[in-house]
């Protein structure tokens, strides 16, 4: 956690991934991220994974170093308040992040009207307002045909991290800042659309793919392991290790001929089919026939622990292949890592949580914050943000309209 954006306060009103890790990005560099739900939870509150009492470390994980507020958005009356939340006045506020559909009372013309300089980041499954998640966009992209070995053909292969969700929480803190920004200079508020689908096809376009298929009229091929382009691949240890073995840099590459003893070899391939290794990334690659099995021979007779610190020692790129819990008891990962910090959670869990993932070496870290228990800050809120009494919020609870925190989750 870092101060860098006290005091703007967002109120977001989202669910599932992509507007979640937008509020929680802008919350880990200091903002105040009020997160509005409906009472009970929305549709992400219970969703897995899960403790054995059914509270969501999802949502939990997703949610920290925001405060919550429980109201009944069925409820016209609860719908008024989220409303005044996200206008309610202050050079530091107007700032609203979301993914309810672009037509309803959280349409950015009717909130407008109660503040024109309103600043509405608004994530959407495609532009022209349809439906879509992450593995509906994941698939109209062609990766799933790029994912897994050539023996599959042509089935695809779904892969399990949200990236075109957690790409675009990402462009949506980053445009809500642009914006914000935009508003201080010409007092202008704005809303900004941000399609997941845009987010996924633009992101094929921006790394070139785009271009390729027009260029050459076909797919890619399907190459499992192996880094398109450039050398690097999966190779068995002598004591069943699997590592990833990179060389995209000339030193990397002289490094990994150095470490392996294979420079003589690597020279007979050069001369016999007259190229040079040492400079081209797309070289290696386009003679993998010939230094994939060179390597995997090579690699074949060491151990991991001693090949692992020759390469360190020669500055290669490489990895050790590991399951997730292994990754979790990592000390370089977790363990160690600054950016963790063992906290108390909702679930009545202990275990680390990340705050920022960038570190900002002038400034001191600030331990992450646990995710709010929903509706934890809903008096706080309504109090300090819309200036109500004690009188008026009381009558607001007998009324069913506004919850507060939850505590014992199961």
């Amino acid at each position: 956690m870092y101060p860098l954006l006290t005091p703007l306060r967002i109120i977001e009103a989202s669910s599932f991934v992509a507007s979640p890790t937008a509020g929680l990005y802008l919350s880990q560099m200091g903002a105040d991220v009020i997160r509005v739900d409906q009472i009970g939870g929305g549709p992400d509150y219970r969703r897995w994974p899960k403790t054995d009492a059914g509270a969501s470390l999802y949502w939990e994980a997703l949610n920290k170093g925001k405060r919550s507020v429980a109201l009944d958005l069925a409820n016209p009356e609860g719908r008024e308040l989220l409303a005044a939340l996200a206008t309610a006045p202050g050079d530091d506020a107007g700032l609203f992040v979301t993914n309810f559909p672009v037509d309803g009372f959280l349409s950015h013309e009717t909130l407008a009207k109660r503040r024109a300089d309103l600043i509405t980041v608004r994530i959407m499954g495609q532009a022209d307002g349809g439906p879509a998640l992450d593995y509906t966009v994941n698939c109209a992209l062609g990766y799933p045909q790029l994912t897994g070995p050539a023996s599959l053909g042509r089935t695809p292969v779904n892969h399990v991290l949200p990236a075109w969700d957690l790409l675009t929480g990402a462009y949506a803190a980053f445009a809500l800042l642009a914006a914000e920004r935009h508003r201080r200079l010409t007092g202008g508020g704005q809303e900004v659309r941000i399609p997941l689908s845009d987010v996924g096809i633009a992101t094929v376009a921006n790394l070139g793919m785009l271009a390729e298929v027009l260029e050459t009229g076909a797919d890619r091929e399907r190459l499992g392991n192996e880094i398109y382009g450039a050398f690097g691949r999966d190779f068995l240890t002598r004591d069943g290790e699997r590592l990833m073995i990179m060389a995209i840099t000339p030193r990397q590459w002289s490094g990994l001929v150095a470490v392996l003893g294979i420079g003589e070899t690597v020279a007979d391939i050069e001369a016999a089919r007259g190229v040079t290794f040492a400079r081209d990334e797309g070289v290696r690659f386009e003679h993998r026939d010939a230094l994939y099995p060179l390597v995997e021979r090579a690699v074949a007779v060491r151990d991991a622990g001693e090949l692992g610190a020759a390469l360190d020692a020669r500055h290669c790129c490489w990895g050790r292949y590991q399951p997730m819990s292994a990754a979790a008891h990592d000390p370089v990962l977790v363990g160690d890592n600054p950016i963790f910090a063992d906290i108390d959670h909702p679930s009545g869990r202990r275990y680390p949580a990340p705050g920022a993932m960038a570190t900002l070496p002038g400034l001191p870290r600030q331990t992450a914050v646990r995710a709010p228990r929903l509706g934890e800050h809903s008096d706080a809120v309504l109090a300090d943000v819309l200036g109500l009494g004690s009188g008026a919020i009381g009558a607001l609870h007998d009324r069913g309209i506004v919850a507060a925190a939850i505590v014992a989750d199961s």
